[in-house]
């Protein structure tokens, strides 16, 4: 989704930059640790950044991240997150930051992604993983986000179950519960092409968040 939200807001003519600023289930190259999804952001905007900008801390346990940073001696370090961050944003026009692990998902002992989010006065898009058990998920997580005074622009459903049932029945529930747009539907497509998404689904994503 970040990927394609990056390529979508390109193709409008902006800079664009995006930020995984820390990531689990990394692959060990010639190069250093290097994120999947880190490099699909690299690879999708438009702007010229260093690998360590986009993803400042790298980990190769597929793992929960605070739990990888322990593992490897890392304390994540909020000062460097935040020069990462300060490059990024004055190279570009519109900067997306992916998470990892969920909005509560834990940095270190006391901070996880949501005091990130704060600590950067974030505007929020939340994707929906359509399974079951989605709509508590996604209302707490609803609440949370406007409980720490931050701005929901709008959410997105992602189908990753292909066997859910009453999908339809599902999306309608959280449109009449969450008072956010929903900027787009994304089917079932583990082979679909970022490109083809961008197209397809990024245009209406950037018209709604408009």
């Amino acid at each position: 989704m970040a990927a394609a939200l990056c390529r979508a807001l390109a193709a409008r003519g902006l800079r664009v930059a995006a930020m995984k600023p820390v990531a689990s289930g990394c692959a060990l190259t010639p190069e250093g640790l290097r994120n999947e999804d880190a490099l699909t952001l690299l690879a999708a905007m438009n702007v010229r950044a260093r690998y360590s900008d986009v993803n400042p801390y790298a980990f190769a346990p597929a793992i929960a991240p605070h739990i990888a940073a322990r593992e490897a001696g890392v304390d994540i370090d909020f000062g460097v997150l935040d020069r990462a961050h300060d490059r990024l944003r004055m190279q570009s026009q519109a900067l997306i930051v992916e998470g990892a692990g969920g909005w509560l998902a834990p940095l270190d002992s006391s901070r996880g992604f949501a005091d990130l989010a704060v600590h950067w006065q974030m505007d929020v898009v939340l994707v929906v993983g359509l399974r079951l058990g989605c709509l508590n998920h996604a209302l707490l997580t609803t609440e949370s986000i406007e409980r720490r005074g931050l701005h929901l622009r709008g959410w997105v459903a992602n189908s990753i179950d292909p066997t859910l049932e009453r999908t339809a029945e599902n999306i309608s529930s959280l449109e009449s519960r969450i008072s956010a747009p929903c900027l787009g539907i994304f089917a079932f497509e583990p082979q679909a092409d970022l490109e083809a998404l961008a197209q397809a689904h990024g245009g209406r994503c950037t018209d709604r968040l408009s």
